[in-house]
């Protein structure tokens, strides 16, 4: 099982994963259904929570362009961001988030695919402090720190640190934390469209992860938002 895992937290640094820029496209105009108190709920241990967020079609797609964004969407992102005290992506995802988000942040210019609904999103993601997975970047200077090493006691240092929490997203660095069982929280926020290809989530994890569903969310737009806990 050890070899296992590092081979999959290597190819989280890496490889590319196509349903990774999505984690950040997801909650505002909506019906709620909180099914487990609220939302900043107390953790019984003492590490502040790794919450993961990715947004897939009606039959497991995550590829993000598979997605079509709204305001809701964006505005949902930024929600989530906002109870992290920091993001954790793979290399993949770091450099598809700074090449989007970055400048139109800090020089206000819009590039001709960006709505103006999205800035705020653009200033909440360029202002968050960022962990990044990866074997491969000498350095990276967006608000961010590497991580390199074991996965794990990286991560599980990072949990033990005093916060509100972790937040993550993409395909391949959440197969990794899940395996390691380093996932307290799972948000699927499922649209109403059948892509008929992948890539579809967690392809090669070893073993069910059982869960129970704490919230749920429905947008305008026909997609749904729905909140699970592992079952330990």
């Amino acid at each position: 099982m050890r070899s296992r895992v590092t081979g999959i937290a290597s190819r989280a640094c890496g490889r590319r994963a196509s349903g990774l820029v999505s984690l950040l496209l997801p909650t505002a105009k909506a019906t709620r259904a909180n099914l487990a108190g609220p939302r900043h709920r107390r953790y019984a241990c003492v590490m502040r929570p790794l919450r993961y967020s990715i947004n897939v079609t009606l039959d497991g797609c995550c590829d993000h362009r598979a997605i079509i964004p709204d305001e809701d969407l964006h505005r949902h992102a930024v929600e989530n961001i906002a109870q992290a005290d920091a993001l954790l992506f793979g290399r993949v995802t770091y450099e598809m988030m700074e090449a989007a988000w970055r400048q139109p942040a800090r020089t206000g210019v819009r590039p001709d695919w960006m709505e103006d609904w999205m800035e705020s999103f653009a200033r909440t993601i360029d202002a968050a402090k960022k962990y990044v997975v990866s074997t491969t970047l000498d350095r990276v200077d967006w608000n961010a720190e590497l991580v390199r090493g074991d996965l794990g006691k990286a991560v599980q240092q990072l949990k033990r640190e005093p916060g509100k929490g972790l937040f993550t997203g993409g395909v391949t660095l959440p197969l990794a934390l899940a395996e390691l069982g380093l996932i307290d929280e799972y948000e699927f926020v499922v649209h109403p469209r059948v892509a008929g290809h992948g890539p579809t989530l967690f392809a090669g994890l070893s073993k069910r992860v059982d869960l129970k569903l704490v919230d749920r969310l429905e947008f305008g737009s026909g997609a749904v938002a729905m909140r699970y806990q592992p079952r330990r």
